[in-house]
């Protein structure tokens, strides 16, 4: 059997790990929606809600980001990157469907954003989330019920 994911709550030794990530996994679908990709810039959305972060761990090693916002009515899904090396395995989608499990168990909405180059849109639409509104770089999108 395959041992779970882990969390652990973000801590300010783990910023460079954090931001090797983000360069990994993010950089290239902001170079695509012609978005900053300067490395103040990534560290800015490394630091945004930092309190709300923790790192993804399986088999003791870190494998990706969580940066979640849990509210009464609904869980802002802020930041979710799995290193490219783990991508395809199903870890994001098991992680994304524990959350949609404690959101339908507690009532709540989940929503998140997604640039439009990214193909992890794919995957949410798969797992029920509707695009509820756009800007010019984003997609909006909600998942309201298992």
């Amino acid at each position: 059997m395959k041992a779970p994911v882990t969390y652990q709550k973000a801590t300010e030794k783990d910023i460079d790990y954090l931001l090797d990530l983000r360069i990994k996994t993010m950089v290239p679908h902001y170079a695509e929606s012609n978005l900053p990709t300067d490395r103040e810039t990534a560290l800015q959305r490394i630091l945004y809600q930092f309190d709300k972060a923790s790192i993804i761990f399986l088999d003791n090693r870190p494998i990706g980001l969580l940066k979640v916002n849990r509210a009464d009515t609904n869980i802002d899904i802020l930041q979710l990157q799995i290193d490219p090396g783990q991508q395809g395995k199903g870890l994001g989608r098991n992680i994304l469907i524990q959350i949609l499990r404690e959101a339908s168990e507690t009532g709540r909405i989940v929503t998140l954003s997604v640039l439009k180059t990214n193909k992890a849109q794919n995957l949410y639409t798969r797992l029920g989330f509707r695009i509820v509104g756009e800007d010019e770089h984003s997609y909006f999108m909600e998942f309201s019920g298992l």
